[in-house]
């Protein structure tokens, strides 16, 4: 015999969990390397869940659109392995904790031009750079997938806070050099950063981006259909 437990509510433990953090919103910085995040105010804080069965809960600052950052990463790799007709991308870039920083050039050099993994700098150029076999705008194609998927029109790429970060990535571009010259780097180096960099400039809501995930909680499955196989996922 079991027993089902019942669950409190989600709304209501988020709205503690936004409660208990708001508080922390003095501690931290922002990141020195990109500038138009200095303007962003310090003090918001969001939070949604989607669940499988389709029911969004948030609590917060969740409405208020933000620059993605890093989690285009997340979907960058989904889209390169949902195309990976070849069976290429795994021999480009490894499955390995890196151990280094996130942006390591050091690593790179000694492993010669395979990133230790998809979600550092590195493995995420040559993600883009796999990506743009399809397309020279990888970034327009990551926004459209983002779209789609979190069913909405929201999203959109902030073109202006991308090239005041282009205009200090200068060590993207070192990465990339470093790629393009171990031969794991099909595209311009300047091209792959670019489309990177706009990637990561995609402004989306917390609860735009937890709707455009479910496809990871749902085995693969998105909302226009199967976006992964269920191992990938």
């Amino acid at each position: 015999m079991t027993t089902a437990l019942k669950a409190p509510p989600l709304d209501a433990i988020l709205d503690d969990i936004v409660r208990s953090h708001r508080p922390q919103r003095e501690t931290g910085s922002s990141p020195a390397n990109i500038p138009f995040l200095a303007t962003v105010p310090f003090d918001r804080f969001g939070i949604a869940v989607a669940t499988a069965s389709g029911q969004v809960f948030s609590s917060g600052d969740a409405n208020v659109p933000f620059s993605i950052q890093s989690i285009s990463k997340v979907f960058t790799l989904a889209m390169a392995l949902a195309g990976d007709d070849s069976g290429t991308l795994w021999s480009r870039v490894l499955r390995e904790p890196s151990g280094t920083s996130f942006n390591s050039l050091v690593q790179l050099e000694v492993e010669h031009g395979i990133p230790r993994n998809p979600f550092i700098n590195a493995g995420a150029l040559v993600v883009t750079d796999h990506l743009m076999e399809e397309t020279s705008d990888a970034a327009t194609q990551l926004l459209r997938f983002l779209t789609a998927q979190a069913g909405s029109t929201g999203p959109f790429i902030d073109e202006a806070a991308a090239a005041g970060e282009l205009a200090s990535s200068s060590r993207n571009l070192a990465l990339a050099h470093f790629l393009k010259d171990f031969g794991n780097l099909k595209r311009p180096a300047e091209s792959v950063v670019e489309n990177y960099v706009r990637q990561c400039s995609i402004n989306m809501t917390c609860v735009e981006l937890a709707k455009a995930g479910l496809f990871l909680a749902r085995d693969g499955q998105g909302t226009l259909g199967r976006v992964l196989s269920r191992s990938d996922a």
